[in-house]
């Protein structure tokens, strides 16, 4: 009995069968991967917030003493300060706001902290400014950064824009204040 139509249309739909049967489940691996992949973007994601906090709770104690130290006398430190807009549209968020009544200064922290993460911090100030100047805040602004890896291009970089730098020392924090650094003032 060799093939007859018959035969073949079934082998043709057998083959259609088959073949909607593997596309079924391509679909779903796809569905499954893309869930995996989110999930994996938010476990990364939280990490590298988790991280981004650790480096802020090493920067932060006995940070209005080093300030302090340097003649500044800030009372007040104040952790992920956001500023928005009248109608409450986010313009700005610092991560640490050391404040008096003369002077503010914005510390950006990073992790580990690049020439680009400096120039993001100065429009970032730059923000900042013309934020004080629509609610008539004259003080100084300053700036800092701060990162628990910080390469020597963008120390310098930072430095030369006016920006205090702080570093890993040990088992402390220090901050960066070479002969003749003037702050620059926002």
């Amino acid at each position: 009995m060799g093939l007859t139509f018959e035969k073949v249309w079934a082998m043709f739909q057998e083959t259609d069968r088959q073949i909607k049967k593997t596309e079924l489940e391509l679909k779903e691996m796809s569905r499954e991967f893309d869930r995996r992949s989110k999930e994996t973007d938010r476990k990364i994601s939280n990490l590298g917030s988790r991280i981004g906090d650790l480096v802020e709770q090493l920067i932060v104690p006995n940070i209005l003493g080093k300030f302090n130290a340097l003649g500044y006398e800030f009372g007040k430190v104040a952790p992920n300060v956001r500023y928005s807009d009248s109608e409450g549209r986010y313009v700005a968020e610092v991560d640490l706001l050391l404040e008096n009544g003369d002077t503010a200064l914005a510390l950006e922290v990073k992790t580990n902290l690049t020439v680009a993460d400096v120039k993001e911090h100065i429009k970032r100030m730059e923000t900042l400014r013309l934020y004080a100047g629509w609610h008539r805040d004259k003080r100084k602004l300053l700036g800092a950064v701060a990162g628990a890896i910080a390469s020597a291009g963008a120390k310098a970089f930072a430095i030369k824009q006016g920006f205090f730098v702080l570093e890993q020392s040990g088992d402390t924090v220090k901050i960066s204040v070479p002969d003749g650094f003037k702050p620059r003032e926002w």
